[in-house]
């Protein structure tokens, strides 16, 4: 009797062990399901190719530096059933690490000399709003200050082009400003000998939907 009791334990016990296996099981499939769910809506910034750029100065002569960060991390938002639906609204992130001069001298510089010197700025956080059919306002935080960005676009077909003009002195960044200028003293004299590093930088956005 001992023994047949013991059997019918064991077995019971298994079964349990089984069924609570089964049941993990299940939630890890569902949860991976769950996370292979993609986007259905006709614009999705998500898939779109997205070019950010920037045109920053030097010299007295504002010497034109042009550069551009390759990631974007699309937030909240991206998503619409036109252009202009899945910009409106569209949370973002840029990590600084993923600026592009052409120069890695230049690139290295920019990070630790200008965006480090800021307070928590590894990344570039903004909100885009579409005011009206030619003009918008990004809230762009950077510095750990939000200022809003007013800026212009353009839509044809299924490419959306934003141009701004931004001076880092409304994010407090003026002493970044002076720090780039200082690592960089020499590459940015101009013919009369001053060096100098401009506060504002143009930036242009390209985003063409799939």
């Amino acid at each position: 009797m001992k023994t047949f009791k013991l059997i019918f334990s064991i077995f019971a016990l298994t079964l349990i062990a089984v069924a609570c296996k089964s049941e993990a099981s299940k939630s890890e499939k569902e949860v991976q399901t769950e996370e292979k769910v993609t986007s259905t809506a006709p614009f999705s910034l998500q898939k779109a190719n997205n070019a950010i750029n920037f045109t920053a100065y030097k010299t007295t002569e504002k010497v034109p530096v042009k550069g551009k960060f390759e990631k974007i991390e699309i937030i909240n938002g991206g998503e619409g059933n036109s252009v202009k639906e899945a910009i409106n609204g569209t949370e973002f992130s840029i990590p600084v690490s993923s600026i592009e001069t052409e120069d890695e001298s230049r690139n290295f510089k920019i990070q630790k000399f200008f965006f480090h010197v800021m307070k928590n700025t590894f990344t570039l956080k903004g909100k885009l709003q579409i005011a009206t059919d030619s003009t918008g306002v990004a809230e762009f935080t950077m510095n750990e200050v939000t200022q809003k960005l007013p800026f212009n676009y353009t839509i044809s077909n299924k490419v959306f082009t934003m141009n701004t003009t931004m001076d880092v002195n409304k994010w407090n960044a003026q002493n970044a400003v002076d720090s780039l200028n200082t690592a960089c003293k020499d590459l940015h004299k101009g013919a009369d000998g001053v060096s100098k590093t401009w506060s504002e930088v143009a930036i242009n956005v390209t985003s063409t939907f799939e």
